[in-house]
């Protein structure tokens, strides 16, 4: 397994991690460094947990679920489990498959007791990072969206219409040896929904793009990317601004926009995040996605109502759909550029460059 990305073995003693620490003059403690820090090239140590981006500033960790190497390996079980859902047949990685830029292909996610949801499957990459997650942002916490998606309509473990519920879930759980000596020995007690979303969400913590040619290039090897790619990308962040919302390192704002997509006139099929703030102004807005892997996780938008990446680089260069919501101030910037179709495609290829690897193995399960 791949040192430069999940780290689930020969991690560091706490004697090493000390040394580690002092060694960087406790450059962990206090405040995180602000986004702008992705622009200075990293000097990270040999080994870090959680899995850093380098060039970014550091993962924040709950103080209440800290990250162990047992508690990953439990966490990485768990994710790749189908016993986990409500039908025993869908697993949290079968909806986020290394094939599919940790999405599924799907225009819309098909969850437990295949039931088509509302919402294209979004990526995996970097999620430890984010500080809201699902297309609406409405959990604030990753431990949260580990509950929320175990006991809605994604895994099914819901509790309803003959579907087990968490606590049925963990109790099956907790009746293999492998998983009962896990739990005692990661949480010191059984199986509860609580330490399930912990370890699910420590693992979740390590699927970090560390692997890439952006996150070289952004820190300093220009010859991570193509010529071709280095044109795109210039037109990507000066010409058609892209960046107002496809920022940074992580390639994402982190905030939400309405593009026009399921809009028209005052009205929007799903509202996104006005359901969320309680905001008129939000409606129809949803988060930005990060573009890592963006080449393989079509169809795209909230919706997946775009079949292809060159009609979505289209739709966004000239400048959303018209609504009353859209968001006008970001969008114009790559409206006015006025793109040529060969402006597009050098997009194109710089975004077909902003692959990761994916170095996780699949474990061997209790």
């Amino acid at each position: 397994m791949d040192r430069s990305s999940v780290h689930l073995k020969n991690i560091p003693t706490l004697v090493l991690l000390a040394l580690s620490i002092f060694a960087l003059g406790l450059a962990g403690c206090g405040e995180s460094a602000p986004p702008e820090e992705s622009m200075k090239k990293a000097e990270e140590p040999a080994e870090a947990w959680p899995p850093q981006l380098p060039g970014y500033a550091a993962m924040t960790v709950p103080a209440d679920n800290p990250m162990t190497e047992e508690k990953v390996e439990l966490g990485r079980m768990l994710y790749y489990d189908a016993r986990l859902s409500g039908d025993g047949v869908r697993s949290c990685y079968g909806c986020h498959l290394e094939e599919h830029g940790l999405a599924t292909g799907d225009k819309l996610a098909i969850g437990a007791f295949d039931k088509t949801l509302t919402r294209n499957v979004p990526t995996m990459w970097n999620v430890g990072y984010y500080d809201k997650w699902y297309w609406d942002g409405r959990a604030t916490a990753l431990e949260a969206q580990v509950k929320g998606a175990w006991s809605g309509g994604n895994m099914g473990a819901t509790g309803a219409d003959g579907a087990p519920s968490m606590d049925a879930v963990c109790a099956n759980l907790q009746a293999i040896a492998g998983y009962a000596d896990k739990f005692q020995a990661v949480f010191g007690e059984a199986c509860t929904p609580d330490n399930v979303a912990k370890a699910v969400a420590s693992f979740m913590r390590t699927i970090v793009a560390s692997d890439s040619a952006w996150v070289k290039f952004r820190n300093g090897d220009e010859a991570a990317l193509s010529a071709d790619a280095k044109a795109g990308y210039d037109i990507f962040a000066n010409k058609a601004k892209c960046t107002n919302c496809h920022d940074g390192l992580l390639m994402t704002d982190m905030q939400f926009h309405n593009v026009g997509i399921g809009c028209e006139g005052d009205k929007c099929a799903d509202v996104g995040r006005s359901k969320v703030s309680g905001n008129e102004a939000d409606t129809g807005a949803f988060k930005t996605p990060t573009l890592f892997d963006v080449s393989k996780s079509g169809p795209y938008f909230h919706d997946g109502s775009v079949a292809t990446l060159e009609e979505a680089v289209h739709l966004m260069a000239t400048g959303g759909k018209a609504n009353k919501f859209l968001d006008e101030k970001n969008l114009a910037d790559a409206k006015n550029a006025a793109l040529t179709p060969d402006d597009e495609a050098k997009l194109v290829a710089f975004l077909k460059e902003l692959t990761a690897n994916y170095h996780i193995e699949k474990p061997m399960l209790p």
